[in-house]
C-alpha cells in the first residue's frame, strides 16, 4: 500500500500542468469525458506497465531521443489533423463526436506517445527502482488519470463556452506546439 500511496500522490503532483493535462482539456472539448478517459486510462496503464517493468529489471531511465521525435511528428500529425476538420460538415461533426471507438484510438494513441519518456514515465521508473513494481504501477496510474480527470472537467467546462473555430483552432495550436516542443527535445538531447 506504501507504494500505492506514494506513487498516487507523486504521479498526481508531478502531472499538474504538464503537457497530458493540457491533452486532456483539449480533447475534452471535442469528445465525450468518457472516450476520453478510457483513452487516457487505456494508454496510462500500458505506458506505466512498462515503466514499472524497466524500473524494477534495469532501474535506469530510457532513451528518449528518437521516441521524442517520433511523438512529436505524431503531434503535428494531430494538429493537421485537427485543423482539418473545418472541412467537415455539420452532420459529419456530430458523428464524429459519436463516435466513441474513433475518439478511444485517437486519445489512447496521442497520450501513449506523448508519455513515453516524459517526466511521469520516467518518475515511474525511479519509485519502481524503491518500492514494488504493483503498487506503484496502480498508484501511478490513478494518480495520472485523476489529475486529467480534473483537466477534463474544466476542458468540458470551457468547451460549452467557446465557439467551435476558437476549439479547432486552439487544440490544432496546442498540437502544434507539443509536436515542436518534443521535436526540439530530440533534437537538443543530441
Amino acid at each position: 500500500m506504501e507504494a500505492f500511496w506514494i506513487s498516487l500522490g507523486v504521479i498526481f503532483l508531478a502531472e499538474l500542468g504538464d503537457k497530458s493535462q493540457l491533452m486532456a482539456m483539449t480533447f475534452a472539448t471535442r469528445f465525450k469525458m468518457w472516450p476520453v478517459l478510457a483513452g487516457i486510462t487505456i494508454a496510462t496503464t500500458a505506458v506505466h506497465l512498462g515503466s514499472v517493468a524497466v524500473g524494477g529489471l534495469i532501474g535506469d531511465a530510457l532513451p528518449t531521443k528518437v521516441i521524442a521525435a517520433v511523438a512529436g511528428l505524431a503531434f503535428l500529425g494531430f494538429a493537421l489533423w485537427t485543423l482539418r476538420g473545418d472541412e467537415l460538415s455539420e452532420e459529419e461533426s456530430l458523428k464524429a463526436q459519436r463516435t466513441t471507438r474513433n475518439a478511444i484510438i485517437a486519445v489512447t494513441v496521442a497520450f501513449f506517445l506523448s508519455e513515453l519518456g516524459d517526466k511521469t514515465m520516467l518518475a515511474t521508473i525511479t519509485l519502481a527502482t524503491q518500492h514494488g513494481w504493483f503498487g506503484t504501477w496502480i498508484g501511478s496510474t490513478v494518480g495520472m488519470v485523476a489529475a486529467d480527470a480534473l483537466a477534463i472537467v474544466v476542458g468540458r467546462m470551457l468547451g460549452r463556452h467557446l465557439p467551435e473555430k476558437v476549439i479547432r483552432y486552439g487544440a490544432a495550436a496546442a498540437f502544434a506546439v507539443f509536436g515542436v516542443a518534443l521535436l526540439a527535445e530530440a533534437v537538443l538531447a543530441s
